[in-house]
């Protein structure tokens, strides 16, 4: 196992005071501890969302990544340590401010049956919506644009439960962005998509952060293509953060090999110049260069 020192976005080791957290951030996990009963997940960790960035969180599988990205939408409660929300623990913040902020995707949403399309989108909206409060044009207006982003508008009329697993994500992902929060957390966004669907999705989330300056948080198996959208990345083994910077910094054959157990070579991406990683594998063509 390689023992490697934390990263900071600067390039050099973080000092303890930087590994807390920043305080300029709207969104940080403060010396959190996670897990579900007795079974400790995430251990005093501590990390600060980037606004206005594209964060991915990668690591393998049962390595804490959905297990924090929970603990940082408030599904989960803190088993020690806090997630600060704008300064103030989210746990002690209204739930209905929480949602005006703070849109999520969750791992396999389940929707209620007999639901169509045009009314899961639309129960984005009922953060905006107080006790008296109608529907308004507004609401009309940021359910149309969410449809048209995620290229469903002509599924507004189906049935959710009818629609395959491809199309199904990218509905979740309309009611997320109709939501029209600042800071925005979706688990495994890619989920059913094919590779054409999967860059387009990413396409549209790194847009959403550009154009409107949305913080944006995902958890992503493809490491590649981590690389390729975040600018922010952070890599988890056993609950724990390995390193923690832009993909350049972060996306090294030596935290490849201590995040996933994986020898690999790591170039450069000949289309983003971001790192690309190509894995060894056993099976190797003898005399390959490698």
């Amino acid at each position: 196992m390689i023992a490697l020192e934390k990263v900071s976005s600067g390039g050099r080791a973080a000092s303890p005071s930087e590994r807390r957290r920043d305080h300029t951030a709207r969104l940080v996990a403060d010396s959190v501890s996670l897990g579900y009963g007795e079974r400790r997940i995430v251990t005093d960790l501590s990390v600060s969302v980037p606004d206005s960035a594209v964060t991915v969180i990668v690591g393998a599988n049962a390595c804490g990544k959905s297990t924090l990205l929970r603990g940082m939408a408030r599904l989960l409660r803190p088993q020690g340590g806090a997630v600060l929300l704008d300064g103030t623990a989210i746990h002690k913040l209204p739930t209905k401010q929480v949602a005006r902020t703070l849109g999520l995707l969750p791992q396999n949403p389940i929707a209620p049956e007999g639901v169509t399309v045009v009314d899961l989108v639309g129960r984005g909206r009922h953060p905006h919506q107080g006790t008296f409060r109608r529907w308004t044009k507004a609401d009309e207006a940021a359910v149309a644009e969410a449809l048209e982003m995620t290229d469903t508008l002509e599924l507004a009329d189906r049935v959710v439960d009818e629609l395959s697993g491809g199309q199904r994500q990218r509905v979740w992902i309309a009611m997320a962005l109709a939501q029209g929060t600042d800071l925005l957390l979706l688990d495994e966004p890619t989920t059913y998509l094919d590779v054409a669907h999967q860059v387009e999705m990413l396409d549209l989330l790194a847009d959403l952060n550009h154009s409107r300056g949305t913080t944006i948080v995902m958890v992503l198996h493809d490491l590649n293509l981590s690389a390729r959208y975040a600018d922010h990345l952070v890599a988890l083994r056993d609950g724990e953060i390995v390193a923690e910077g832009s993909p350049a910094e972060v996306v090294t054959e030596e935290v490849v090999d201590a995040v996933f157990g994986l020898e690999s070579r790591v170039i450069t991406d000949p289309v983003s110049h971001t790192p690309l990683v190509v894995p060894v594998g056993r099976h190797v063509t003898k005399g390959s260069p490698v």
